[in-house]
């Protein structure tokens, strides 16, 4: 399941405030991987793989 947690258009943060939002959700979600969507201009997420690296 993917999830917006912020969609970045709608916000006043800086950037350097989406950063540190994207690594608040990250730690409180260690099964999530937390990703800023360039094309949604949005914090979203996904399930982290297990296993293998990406590249």
């Amino acid at each position: 399941m993917r999830e917006i947690f912020i969609d970045v258009r709608d916000s006043d943060i800086t950037l350097t405030e989406v950063l540190r939002k994207i690594e608040d959700i990250q730690s409180e979600n260690p099964d999530l991987e937390i990703f800023l969507d360039g094309d949604l201009q949005a914090i979203r997420s996904r399930p982290r793989q297990s296993g293998g690296h990406r590249v």
